[in-house]
C-alpha cells in the first residue's frame, strides 16, 4: 500500500503534518549490528490547562493544536457546559500553559479529587463523574455503510503521518460516511480524540453524522467519550477492552474494531450496518509503506 501525496489529501479540513516543527527530533543509536542509526522520536511537553482561575490539569502531549486540546479536554470532562459561553482561549508558549476562559464560576474541587488514571498511553486522566453524564443519553440512530467503513481504513492508513515517521503515538480521526476531515495525533489516544473534540466545539460541527476512528484501543475511556460527544460509531483497526464494549452496548454505540483489509469485528450497535460491500472485493492490507517507527 503506497502513501497517499499531499494532493490526495483534499478530502481533509485538517490532516498529520509528520515534517512540522518541534513534534519530533533526530536522535542517534545503534541497531541489532551495532551501526550507528539515526531515527526520529516523538517529542513529549507538558501543557497546562486553565479553566478561569483554577488549574485543571498538566497533560503530556506533542504540543501541537494546544486550544483544541483544552476545549476538548474540558468539554469531555464536563466541565464545559452546553450553551456555556466561552469569552477566550489564551496559550502562553513560553510557560505551556492554555487558559480558557468563560462567563461563569469555575467552582471544580470536589470533581477534581475524584479522577481516575485511565489505560490510555501517557497516563490518561478521567474525572469521577463523567460516567453520570451517559445517563440517559441517546445516540441518533444514523446509519454506517460498511463500503464507508473500508474506504475510510484504506485512506487513512494510506495518509503521511507522525505514526508512520516515528511510531509511539496515536491518531484519532473526524469522519463523515467515506471522508476523513480532521485527522489528529498525540502521545495517548485520550489527548487524540480531545482535540477533536475541542474542533468540534469550536467549529461548532455536528456529530450525529459522524464516525470516529482510531489507531488506538477501544477502551472505556475511548468509549465514554466519543459517547459524550455525540458521535454513534467509533472504529479501530485495534482491539477492544471488556468495560469498552460493555459501555457501548449500555449506551447503544456502534463499536467496530480490527478493521484491516477485508476484516473487521462489530461488538456492540450491529443494528447500524448496512452490509453494502463485498469483502471479498476489498484489498487486502499488507504492512504499511513507509513505517519508520516500531509497532504499537
Amino acid at each position: 500500500m503506497q502513501l497517499a501525496t499531499r494532493d490526495d489529501l483534499s478530502d481533509y479540513l485538517i490532516a498529520p503534518d509528520p515534517g512540522a516543527v518541534r513534534l519530533t527530533r533526530k536522535v542517534v543509536g545503534t541497531d541489532q549490528n551495532g551501526a550507528a542509526t539515526k531515527i526520529s522520536v516523538v517529542e513529549e511537553r507538558p501543557l497546562t490547562i486553565y479553566l478561569n482561575s483554577q488549574e485543571i490539569v498538566t497533560a503530556m502531549t506533542i504540543g501541537d493544536y494546544p486550544r483544541y486540546l483544552a476545549l476538548g479536554f474540558l468539554r469531555n470532562q464536563g466541565m464545559l457546559k452546553d450553551g456555556e459561553i466561552i469569552t477566550g482561549v489564551d496559550y502562553d508558549e513560553e510557560v505551556e500553559t492554555v487558559v480558557v476562559r468563560t462567563n461563569g464560576k469555575t467552582t471544580f474541587e470536589e470533581k477534581l479529587k475524584k479522577k481516575t488514571r485511565t489505560s490510555g498511553c501517557a497516563v490518561g486522566t478521567v474525572f469521577g463523574d463523567m460516567m453520570e453524564g451517559l445517563e440517559g443519553l441517546t445516540l441518533p440512530p444514523t446509519p454506517v455503510r460498511t463500503s464507508w467503513l473500508y474506504a475510510l481504513s484504506a485512506k487513512i492508513n494510506r495518509t503521511p503521518s507522525l505514526y508512520l515517521e516515528a511510531g509511539a503515538i496515536h491518531g484519532t480521526v473526524l469522519c463523515h460516511q467515506d471522508r476523513p476531515l480532521v485527522y489528529m495525533e498525540d502521545v495517548g489516544r485520550h489527548n487524540a480524540v480531545d482535540k477533536v473534540a475541542g474542533w468540534m466545539l469550536d467549529e461548532g460541527a455536528t456529530a450525529e453524522d459522524k464516525i470516529l476512528y482510531t489507531t488506538g484501543r477501544l477502551t472505556s475511556e475511548m468509549v465514554i467519550k466519543t459517547a459524550l460527544m455525540g458521535i454513534p460509531v467509533l472504529a479501530s483497526r485495534s482491539g477492544f477492552t471488556a468495560w469498552g464494549v460493555e459501555i457501548a452496548q449500555q449506551v447503544g454505540l456502534t463499536l467496530i474494531g480490527r478493521m484491516k483489509g477485508q476484516r473487521f469485528v462489530c461488538l456492540a450497535g450491529e443494528d447500524r450496518l448496512i452490509r453494502d460491500a463485498d469483502p471479498a472485493l476489498v484489498e487486502h492490507e499488507g504492512r504499511k509503506s513507509g513505517r519508520k517507527g516500531g509497532e504499537e
